[in-house]
């Protein structure tokens, strides 16, 4: 099946298609595991209770994180109250409404994706785990506020980027640069803040409240539902925007007309798309890898640490977790103090330099307030244990590692992105003498460039953690080089507030210039003295123009460095959840892990062959799904683009509605391909996996999870960053060279949109993907192994194996280019 290539009513189609192959994989869900109604043994996480002088001290952490939201709503209000000229403003509503009924469209599917999940939790905690109703329903609830998480702060982030950006756009006519960041940086860290006090709170509430059999498995659910919304808000929200964006940019190529020209129909879905790709996806993402990372240290502590020292450990973690909020809002602070006292009064200055040295700052406040709570915790005048006592420095150390990380490899990154690194000029450079050939190919060397050096610094985080474990985590608990890592994870998100704030930083900075180009502020008739005498400052419409488009290359830069930090924390967290599986597998099976998990086992390879086969699809389908959709709003832009004398230089509602519903359906259509396969490959390799007369199949299922995070890492470094090489290559050419319309600036445009889809869709939907094959996976692993479920497992592992191989072929045959 092909789309067709007169009308969109075929994706229609295919999204009905989709829900009826949901309604009969349910069928055929309870069908299969209807049998299977024993108890399975083992994923039953019972949370330790917790002294009182414990309970205490979190339910303290409760009322900083509600401190910490009311910091995220007044940054809010801040914003809302400052003054934009009321085109702009229109102009901002707009975008916020299509926006609206975008996340109104996703928050159906979220609820058929719901559907799906909760079959499977409700048939393992109900039929095999033989969980009271309920229980079952509690668990259930648990993983709805899971979803409801992240599309919540998904759509508080829209209201507060569509805000800002109609702000910083004006702001930039008052000749004020340190204004212009500011708005944007306040934003962010309104988000930031908010994002991870409400995870945090729900955390709190499951740690404190749940009763003790149930909360290890709400924990679970919790981060299942959170990484579900997540990877359904990040695809679909990386296939729209980069859909929008591409068709676009294009038009600027194909018709010689200028950025964010109102006239193309395209611009006010890019504007759509860079909150549903650049800010729903990424806070959906940033509040599940918060609460993902969290769940998988808790997880490990309860099965591999003593069960004398668990509340101790458990409570220590959630303190450093609260911490990171107190930290980031006190580093905002200082780091604010600091810019003012240096550029303000400055009518230019390099915007990287504020949110680098903010990040800086947060990560040093950070590690010496890790030190002195650790000491104050679990030090030799604490309360702890006494096998504990002796460790504090250890564990500290192991989370500064992480922390240090988070400064380290935006730094990194930045020498492959930003606007004045070397692989950049060579970009440019590539680009004036070879067009867009070799754009593409030195945006492609600075990507695995990219790739290896940022996998050296995490080979050296993680060696470093691992030499600390050494040093007596050992005769606490098994297996403390994992800890360890979970814990160089768990430090990664120790600014969390921050890292998210400078990646929400960026959408507001690609708004405000595109607002400032629609609301064609300046043919306003007597538009200056209107705004001195309404606003008390005479307007500079040159500066204003380059501060935004100088703004917008560090958002450029700062939204890449974000994502080799979240995509980190999720290879490395994963690496805790697995062998916590591991653990589980042990405990059912009653097998020695290292006899079976070996690269002599043939299993093993096929595993580690399947995940890197699954990592590769996955990009190809999300790239298919834009690449199609692309080419739709292109075919529609070019018949209804009005470029003549007459025609009006205002956007059209009409036509923009058009392009958006374009982009929104085809990011469904993809979405729903892409999920079923993932669902479908976990469970179908959890069941082949399932040891019918000998335990050797089952290291098939671990190293699929292993490769799906190893090839994930590199394969999302890699496109993020050739992907932001390419983006910044391209505002160089706009702003540093003022050489737009120029055939290096066709070039670099070129390389701008392959890059689109790789910074924007696949890479970054990889984070979450990883993060939800393995919690769910541990899902699908107990159910598989489950003694009354073996026998089956194959057969079903076979069923849904055949079920993903169709999707795959879907998202490629039923999403192609039509070939006339």
């Amino acid at each position: 099946m092909t789309l067709d290539s007169v009308t969109l009513f075929p994706i229609g189609k295919q999204v009905k298609a989709a829900k009826a192959m949901f309604s009969a994989l349910l069928s055929l869900l309870m069908l299969l595991l209807w049998p299977a109604a024993a108890f399975a043994g083992e994923a039953n996480l019972v949370i330790p209770t917790l002294s009182p002088a414990q309970n205490n001290l979190l339910i303290v952490g409760i009322v900083v994180c509600v401190l910490g939201m009311l910091f995220g709503l007044y940054q809010f209000t801040q914003v809302k109250k400052l003054p934009a000229h009321q085109s702009m403003l229109d102009v901002a509503s707009i975008i916020y409404e299509t926006c609206k009924t975008y996340l109104i469209q996703q928050g159906k599917f979220l609820i058929l994706l719901f559907t799906f999940i909760g079959v499977c939790i409700a048939f393992y905690f109900g039929f095999l785990q033989k969980t009271p109703l309920s229980g079952v329903l509690l668990i259930l609830a648990w993983t709805v506020i899971g979803i409801l998480g992240s599309y919540s702060v998904a759509w508080y982030g829209i209201r507060m980027n569509t805000l800002a950006n109609s702000r910083t756009a004006f702001a930039g006519l008052e000749k004020k640069p340190l204004k212009v960041l500011n708005i944007a940086l306040d934003a962010g860290m309104s988000i930031g803040v908010l994002l991870v006090c409400v995870e945090l709170i729900m955390m709190l509430i499951i740690l404190l409240f749940v009763p003790r059999e149930l909360a290890g498995a709400s924990f679970i659910g919790f981060a299942i539902g959170e990484s579900l919304g997540a990877s359904a808000l990040r695809i679909a929200g990386g296939i729209f925007t980069k859909i929008a964006d591409i068709g676009s940019d294009l038009m600027k190529i194909v018709f010689g007309i200028k950025e964010d020209d109102p006239r193309n129909p395209g611009v006010i879905a890019d504007c759509t798309g860079d909150n549903a790709g650049d800010s729903v996806g990424p806070t959906a993402d940033g509040f599940e890898t918060y609460g993902v990372t969290g769940v998988a240290l808790v997880t490990f502590i309860v099965l591999a640490v003593a069960p004398a020292l668990q509340t101790a450990l458990l409570t220590w973690i959630f303190v450093m977790r609260v911490l990171m909020v107190i930290t980031s809002i006190a580093s905002f602070f200082i780091n604010r103090a600091f810019s003012q006292a240096k550029y303000a009064g400055k009518e230019e200055f390099d915007f990287e330099q504020p949110l680098t040295s903010l990040v800086w700052i947060t990560s040093l406040l950070s590690i010496a307030v890790t030190f002195a709570v650790s000491y104050f915790l679990l030090g030799p005048s604490s309360d702890a244990p006494a096998n504990l006592q002796s460790l504090w420095f250890i564990l500290a150390a192991i989370i500064s590692v992480g922390t240090l990380g988070a400064a380290l490899i935006p730094e990194f990154t930045k020498i492959f992105t930003s606007p004045k690194s070397d692989h950049v000029a060579e970009v440019v450079k590539a680009s004036r003498e070879g067009g867009p050939s070799l754009n593409i190919l030195s945006g492609l060397v600075a990507g695995n460039f990219s790739a290896f050096w940022i996998g050296m610094v995490f080979l050296a985080l993680m060696f470093t953690a691992y030499y600390f474990s050494g040093l007596g985590l050992a005769e606490i608990m098994i297996y403390p080089s994992i800890f360890a890592f979970g814990l160089v994870a768990f430090g990664m998100l120790g600014m969390g507030p921050v890292t998210i704030a400078v990646d929400s930083y960026g959408p507001v900075t690609d708004n405000a210039q595109s607002i400032y180009e629609l609301s064609l502020i300046e043919t306003i008739p007597n538009i200056s003295k209107q705004i001195q005498k309404d606003f008390g400052f005479k307007p500079d419409f040159d500066k204003a123009k380059y501060y935004l488009e100088a703004n917008d290359g560090a958002g450029n830069t700062f939204k890449a460095t974000a994502k080799p930090v979240l995509i980190g924390t999720a290879v490395v967290g994963a690496t805790t959840m697995i062998f916590s599986l591991i653990l589980v597998i042990q405990s059912v099976l009653g097998v020695k892990p290292e006899s079976i998990l070996t690269i002599l086992n043939p299993y093993t390879i096929l595993g580690f062959i399947c995940g890197g086969a699954v990592i590769y699809w996955f990009t190809g389908a999300s790239t298919q799904a834009v690449t199609t959709g692309a080419y739709r709003a292109v075919e529609y832009i070019k018949k209804n683009i009005q470029l003549d004398e007459k025609a009006s230089q205002k956007a059209s509602t009409e036509k923009s509605k058009e392009v958006v519903k374009i982009c929104t359906q085809y990011a469904q259509a993809g979405m729903i391909n892409i999920f079923i396969a993932i669902f479908s490959f976990a469970l179908a390799f959890a069941c082949l996996s399932a040891p019918r007369t000998y335990e050797a199949p089952v290291a098939l299922f671990v190293s699929y999870l292993i490769s799906i995070a190893l090839f994930g890492l590199f394969q999302a470094v890699f496109m993020a960053n050739a992907g932001g090489c390419w983006d910044n290559a391209k505002k160089v050419v706009e702003v540093d060279m003022q050489e737009k319309g120029t055939p290096l600036h066709d070039a670099t445009v070129v390389g701008d949109t392959v890059g689109d889809p790789f910074k924007d869709t696949s890479s970054v939907a990889l984070n979450p993907i990883i993060k939800f094959t393995t919690l769910f996976g541990l899902l699908a692993m107990e159910i598989a192994i489950s003694e009354s479920f073996r026998d089956i497992a194959p057969v079903v592992g076979g069923i849904f194996l055949i079920i993903a191989l169709f999707f795959v072929w879907r998202s490629f045959y039923g999403m192609r280019i039509p070939t006339e």
